[in-house]
């Protein structure tokens, strides 16, 4: 690690911050003197500053640190510019971590001199960072919009519906099924919104909007434990105000969606 590199401190999939005024991610000098070294992953360059993300064990504390296991904690609190960081480290070790052996033959890997990637010299397989597609669509009835809740949410908390993208199957197929299988209705009129990564640990989530075709709510009792049909003045808690399904909640509510 060069000299003048910055570098985070990351643990699982949270960070270190320091406890200073301003709060960072970033720090100097010698790793080693700071914690616990079980590896070091390259970044990038921001400008002319090269980055890197150090994993460190799971029992480790730094000295004038506070741990965060959740980044999204860190919004209003980093900058965005860090908070980015942050979700990249975070995802770049758990690449790392979790192909440190070759899927076909079992034989160790390494890293690769010219790209973001993980070599096997035993079979010559290359292994990329996986992205995994997931679709998050707003539905909306009228003046009322689908809001379902996850038991994996905070009490009370209700968002959109998402899931993941099955193998051979188009967003927009993706969309409808997923719809279908948790709250059993029928969707029309999708539309592409925007995406957002979400590097926990590796899902790039793609929003959408929708109509209300038709159907009954009617939940899975899995994925979803209570769903309903809300309008503007009688809404529950809501997602973090950094997510698509919040952004995409928020132009309902302003009426500012296609």
């Amino acid at each position: 690690m060069p000299g003048n590199a910055r570098w985070m401190i990351v643990r699982g999939n949270g960070v270190f911050v320091s406890a200073g005024t301003p709060a960072t991610i970033l720090f100097s000098g010698d790793p080693e003197k700071t914690c616990p070294v079980l590896r070091a992953q390259y970044l990038g360059h921001r400008d002319t500053v090269p980055l890197y993300a150090v994993e460190t064990n799971p029992e480790s504390s730094v000295r004038g640190c506070t741990f965060t296991p959740n980044i999204r904690e860190l919004n209003g609190i980093l900058p965005d510019a860090e908070l980015a960081l942050a979700a990249f480290a975070v995802r770049i070790v758990d690449f790392n971590r979790t192909t440190r052996f070759c899927g076909q033959c079992g034989a160790p890997t390494r890293q690769s001199g010219i790209e973001r990637a993980k070599c096997c010299d035993a079979c010559g397989m290359i292994t990329y960072p996986r992205t995994s597609p997931a679709i998050i669509v707003l539905i909306r009835n009228g003046d009322n919009v689908l809001l379902a809740r996850s038991p994996r949410f905070p009490p009370g908390m209700y968002s959109i519906i998402a899931g993941f993208v099955e193998p051979a199957e188009t967003l927009e197929e993706a969309v409808r099924r997923e719809v279908w299988e948790e709250v059993g209705l029928e969707v029309t009129n999708i539309h592409y919104y925007g995406s957002e990564p979400w590097p926990f640990p590796n899902s790039l989530m793609i929003g959408f909007v929708a109509d209300y075709a038709g159907g009954r709510i009617t939940i899975d009792n899995n994925e979803i434990v209570a769903a309903g049909w809300f309008d503007r003045e009688h809404l529950p808690t809501l997602p973090s105000p950094m997510s698509i399904s919040r952004a995409l909640i928020n132009r309902w509510i302003g009426n500012n969606l296609p």
